[in-house]
């Protein structure tokens, strides 16, 4: 195991060049150092994946130009204090068993170290975990393959100080069946050498948060404290969206738990001025003589660390970058190649005698407002992390949903109508904001950070538009867009090509759409149900009652309304800030409550799926995901009873709840003798 006097001297922090796409270039590289330097950041792993001597023909030398670059690369790291980590992939075609392999391996790696670099990687993620036969009489595992190899590597090179092993199973969800129980993560932790240390991604691929105690048990596991490889701003694995939100929901206390962390940004290089900046600003943040300004005593999440507070600091910075000029590329183009003198000067003041001035009654000359941190703080919003938008954009997205859906209530009462303006017109207030936003970031002076960000600002500014005049058609104040309402609508209004049709075919999609609900405040609470939360329950119960014509009672009805108690482990209650919410319960075995309403179900029918559940959420809950999670932690205590599976009883009226078990895709219609005509009967095998 590493021992602690090694972490605390090297915590790495830094940035993966991991990403799946066009690498960055040499002089983005160079930048990157220089800014690492600046920051406080230690380290640089070189990993792109479609570098294919790093990945795909892992096996050829570099060629003498290639050295080169590589070698001034290494050289330009060392000058910045900053610690070149070259990985290599070999896990596409690897025969682990060949000595010829993995003397190929090792002569790629001298290669390498003759350039000058002392630190590397071996990375065995995103491969097949079926062995060859010629590896399966020689390893008894995969794990134990890699094991092998990478110890054998490491002794080669000399025991580096900074040596990384990227695992298959890199994440929590891929392990199998969970991480303290991975036969792989366990063969790793017990066979790799103690100098060696393990990249991993957290509890996902991409991970929303990472807990103190997530790590522990990996740790455990692994018998070394991880380096963090995390996704959290990657943008590889869809290129419609960019990530500008600051680093966060990993709290400081992971710090001295960890043996470092290095952020695997976004694809393009410039904008990932935030993520970089941000995770620099949370790497000091826990330590001696950290960021006293990013400290946060007035929030509850973390008492070292401001995400917002780290976020303006970066687009405070970030924003001298854009209005720097000593970029290649000015504003604009010139008129006239031999006024070398103006290569800085934008072409509305290159004007000479006689230029032309309109008079008062005449549309002004267009003049670029300068951009403004405002501007940044808005442009992150629009762009902000994976599992979230950032503020202004929720709103937005809220503000839209309320008027599409009360623009009748509006039209119907006077007061609804004047809240309804104000709405609208707080929403207009927004979608100029973000055209105004556009307008001055084409205009700034560093172009190579447009060039960056331009196809996903003119893509938020196009279809905000639309949104636009969409609610103004809702309000009167024009006709409906000729783009929006067409039957035969512009190309460039249409998004999402190929690959959206495709998903929109497949089932579950919109789980992770966060424009399909716009994401709620809300904080949800799931707890065990308990005695005293039977007449809550019971209100729920009849209050949906109420919503509904009352017909035929269902099996369920008796466990709702409190006239037969729920199996034990089997009942489970939501509440937001306001109370209650919800509940989900379930009884193992069916009859006792078939009984109840006199409902005969024969055994053969209650063989496949004996148990019965019932789910029920008040339309105040507009997040699925809570009712998602309440059937799975259900279902999960059904199975563990020992019951092959489960079913429901709806109301073919209550379209709501039978969308929702529709849209799980784990329930089907069961055919069940004696059935009302007006009851539909789903079920689940476990």
């Amino acid at each position: 195991m590493s021992t602690p006097s090694r972490q605390t001297e090297h915590f790495i922090s830094g940035v993966v060049e991991g990403f799946y796409g066009r690498p960055w270039t040499m002089e983005q590289r160079t930048e990157l150092f220089k800014r690492e330097q600046k920051w406080g950041l230690n380290t640089y792993l070189y990993a792109p994946k479609d570098d294919y001597k790093h990945r795909m023909y892992w096996r050829d030398l570099y060629a003498p130009e290639e050295a080169e670059q590589l070698i001034t690369l290494i050289s330009a790291a060392k000058k910045h204090n900053v610690d070149f980590v070259y990985a290599i992939s070999p896990g596409l075609d690897i025969t682990f068993s060949n000595p010829k392999e993995v003397s190929a391996l090792k002569r790629k790696l001298d290669q390498v170290k003759e350039f000058g670099c002392r630190s590397f990687s071996l990375l065995f993620d995103d491969i097949e975990t079926e062995m060859c036969p010629a590896d399966k009489q020689a390893f008894s595992s995969f794990a134990h393959a890699q094991v092998s190899i990478t110890n054998a590597v490491y002794q080669h090179l000399g025991e580096p100080e900074t040596f990384l092993f990227c695992p298959t199973e890199y994440c929590a969800a891929y392990c199998t069946p969970t991480v303290s129980q991975s036969s792989y993560l366990n063969t790793v932790g017990e066979g790799l050498l103690p100098g060696i240390d393990i990249l991993w991604t957290g509890p996902k691929v991409v991970s929303h948060k990472i807990s103190v105690k997530s790590i522990e048990e990996v740790t455990s596991v692994l018998r070394r404290p991880p380096v963090i490889w995390d996704n959290i701003h990657a943008n590889d694995y869809d290129p419609q969206r960019l990530f500008l939100g600051p680093f966060k929901d990993r709290p400081t206390e992971l710090i001295p738990k960890l043996r470092g962390v290095l952020t695997n940004p976004n694809c393009e290089f410039y904008p990932n001025f935030v993520a970089i900046h941000t995770l620099a600003t949370w790497c000091k943040a826990n330590s001696e003589g950290g960021q006293k300004d990013v400290e946060m005593a007035d929030e509850e999440q973390d008492s070292c660390y401001s995400p917002q507070k780290a976020l303006t600091l970066a687009l405070t910075d970030w924003l001298q970058e854009f209005l720097s000029t000593d970029q290649p590329g000015g504003p604009c183009l010139k008129t006239d190649p031999k006024k070398e003198s103006s290569d800085e000067e934008p072409m509305q003041t290159d004007v000479g005698e006689g230029s032309y001035v309109p008079s008062p009654e005449e549309t002004p000359l267009y003049t670029a407002e300068p951009l403004t941190l405002e501007d940044l703080k808005l442009l992150s919003d629009l762009f902000y992390l994976p599992y979230e938008h950032g503020p202004t954009a929720r709103s937005m997205l809220q503000d839209l949903d309320w008027l599409k859906n009360n623009n009748a209530a509006a039209a119907a009462e006077t007061d609804k109508t004047v809240e309804w303006c104000s709405r609208a017109q707080k929403f207009d207030d927004m979608c100029e904001a973000v055209v105004q936003m556009f307008n001055r970031l084409t205009n700034a002076p560093n172009r190579r950070i447009l060039y960056d960000l331009y196809n996903y600002i003119r893509d938020i500014k196009t279809v905000v538009g639309l949104a636009r005049a969409y609610v103004k058609s809702l309000g009167g104040q024009g006709r409906p867009s000729a783009q929006l309402m067409n039957n035969d609508p512009e190309p460039s209004v249409c998004r999402g090509g190929l690959p959206g049709e495709f998903q929109r075919m497949l089932p579950c999609h919109g789980n992770r759409d966060l424009f399909r609900h716009p994401p709620m405040t809300a904080v949800y609470c799931i707890r065990p149900y308990c005695p005293d939360d039977k007449m809550e329950v019971k209100k729920i119960f009849r209050e949906m009652q109420r919503h509904q014509m009352v017909q035929p009672a269902l099996i369920c009805d008796s466990l709702s309304a409190g006239e037969i108690s729920p199996a034990p482990q089997c009942a489970l209650v939501l509440e937001d800030d306001i109370g209650m919410c919800g509940y989900a319960l379930a009884l193992t075995d069916a009859k006792p409550a078939a009984a109840k309403i006199q409902r005969a179900v024969s055994d053969s029918e209650l063989k496949d799926f004996p148990s019965l559940l019932t789910v029920q959420v008040l339309p105040r809950v507009t997040d699925p995901s809570t009712a998602k999670r309440m059937i799975s932690w259900l279902l999960s205590s059904i199975r563990s009873s020992g019951s092959k599976g489960a079913f429901c009883e709806l109301r073919q009226s209550d379209r709501r709840m039978l969308h929702f078990y529709t849209k799980l895709g784990t329930f089907k219609p069961i055919k069940m003798a004696g059935l009302p005509q007006d009851i539909i009967a789903m079920g689940t095998s476990l």
